[in-house]
């Protein structure tokens, strides 16, 4: 048996301002799109943007449904606009950010599991990396350079 390390690398900024101009402008986007997520049962408001390779920004949000398991997460909603309206086009990078409205969101909210998995097939796809941007609401903002740094051990079609 040999034992194996797996690290997740990233950056830490302490916030927004540090960002590049181009960054801060897709995490402006992720913030506005917070406010018409449909959340009235979590009221945890979650926005996403996604940067294509022409500049293109699409936006989605968190959509909640009382049946709650058939709501869905504002990564998903934007990356799966972003295949159905250009299936051609590559995801550059995407930026997350969640407000709610129970208390202050102070810290870094990064894509759930499923989420994950999903921006992983669309890079695993487009052989290129997707840049993840996220953040609360106020606060620090973590950026990685690829999906597989939030998601060790990834599953892809290769196995299949």
């Amino acid at each position: 048996m040999k034992k194996i390390n797996i690290a997740a690398s990233g950056y830490l900024y302490d916030s927004m301002d540090e960002l590049s101009d181009s960054d801060k402008k897709l995490m402006q986007a992720a913030i506005e799109a917070t406010k018409s997520s449909y959340a009235p049962y979590s009221n945890f408001n979650v926005g996403a943007a996604l940067l294509m390779e022409d500049d293109t920004v699409i936006t989605g949000n968190n959509q909640e449904n009382a049946a709650y398991p058939s709501g869905m997460c504002a990564e998903r909603v934007a990356i799966w606009k972003a295949g159905s309206s250009f299936p051609n086009k590559k995801v550059k990078k995407i930026a997350i950010s969640a407000i709610s409205n129970n208390k202050t969101v102070d810290k870094p909210v990064g894509p759930c599991g499923a989420c994950r998995q999903t921006l992983l097939e669309y890079e695993v796809n487009q052989e290129e990396p997707i840049e993840v941007l996220f953040m609360g609401e106020i606060g620090k903002v973590v950026k990685t350079e690829s999906i597989t740094s939030l998601l060790p051990f990834s599953f892809d079609s290769s196995y299949l």
